[in-house]
């Protein structure tokens, strides 16, 4: 699976999330997500590491979970060739906001 196919997925972004502020345990991850089962869960590991979105490492009894360095220069390589078309709609806006002095919408 590719990193977009697994990004596609809510609880596999949020998965990530919960990374993002460092490694975490499969139980921790297991334990945030009380509507899902633990198969289901490790399905979802599964994905993201298959994916190279993250690292296992085997500590003891539990595998810990981190975000694999480098692992969006993909996605990020795809977002930057659109961010040529942010400044231009941007600016844009700003003269639209500009043109109407900045005033809050009126309320009904």
């Amino acid at each position: 699976m590719d990193a977009f196919a697994a990004l596609a997925d809510p609880t596999r972004r949020a998965m990530l999330d919960m990374l993002v502020a460092g490694e975490r345990p499969a139980g921790d991850l297991v334990a945030a997500f009380p509507s899902l089962t633990q198969p289901a869960i490790s399905r979802h590991l599964r994905v993201l590491r298959e994916a190279g979105l993250v690292l296992a490492t085997p500590r003891k009894q539990q595998r810990v979970y981190a975000i694999k360095p480098d692992a969006f220069a993909e996605v990020q390589a795809w977002i930057a060739k659109y961010q040529a078309f942010w400044p231009p709609r941007l600016d844009a806006l700003g003269a639209h906001l500009d043109a109407r002095g900045r005033s809050p919408p009126k309320e009904r």
